[in-house]
């Protein structure tokens, strides 16, 4: 039989691991996962050049920060905070790579696309760095959503960069819900992304 005191020494014990666990376990459910889309073809100028190029597309480098699958948002210009149960399907960067080769694929213009390390013989890579990916917060307004990205496109045969630009977008979401911040992310992704493959395009050459 266990003496009185050593009795509740073992209660202690048990309460405490009890306590570490609620502290290091999940403490709610988990977070909605949110995806963003491709820009689709009809967005696209039907006149954008024809090119038999085989391009790979790079995951995006990014600032630790945004490399994450967590929602970023900034309430001032140096910190940096995330939504509450809320998340991308994937890290950002990924997330940017795959939509990036989806986007140039709906135009229909261009011989080969993939991501990089697929069995591709590139001609060319493009080497994107996501810059900005965040919800900006001024006051108790909706934030405006805002996308910065800085390419270089490297031909292959001479590892030379024949191309370099940035493109951003800017857009408010509707109201101050995760819905419409997952909207505003996707309006101003479309538009930056656009702006990537119809600059790029003309660069690439048509052999």
């Amino acid at each position: 039989m266990i003496a009185p005191t050593r009795r509740l020494l073992v209660l202690g014990l048990l309460l405490a691991l009890a306590g570490c666990g609620g502290l290091l376990g999940a403490s709610g459910p988990p977070p909605q996962l949110y995806t963003l889309t491709a820009v689709p073809a009809a967005d696209f100028p039907p006149n954008l050049p024809r090119s038999k190029i085989q391009l790979l597309v790079e995951v995006p480098v990014a600032p630790g920060g945004l490399d994450t699958e967590r929602i970023a948002l900034m309430r001032s210009p140096t910190t940096l905070d995330y939504f509450a149960s809320a998340a991308w399907t994937d890290r950002a960067p990924i997330m940017v790579q795959g939509l990036l080769v989806e986007s140039f694929e709906n135009t229909g213009k261009i011989g080969a696309i993939g991501r990089e390390g697929v069995a591709l013989r590139a001609d060319y890579v493009l080497k994107p760095e996501l810059r900005d990916f965040t919800a900006v917060y001024a006051g108790n307004d909706a934030p405006i959503i805002r996308v910065r990205m800085g390419l270089k496109l490297v031909r292959m045969s001479d590892r030379q960069i024949v191309d370099q630009r940035s493109v951003e977008a800017e857009e408010r979401a509707q109201q101050n819900s995760i819905g419409s911040v997952v909207d505003a992310f996707n309006a101003a992704l479309h538009r930056a992304m656009r702006d990537a493959v119809v600059g790029t395009l003309p660069a690439l050459g048509g052999s």
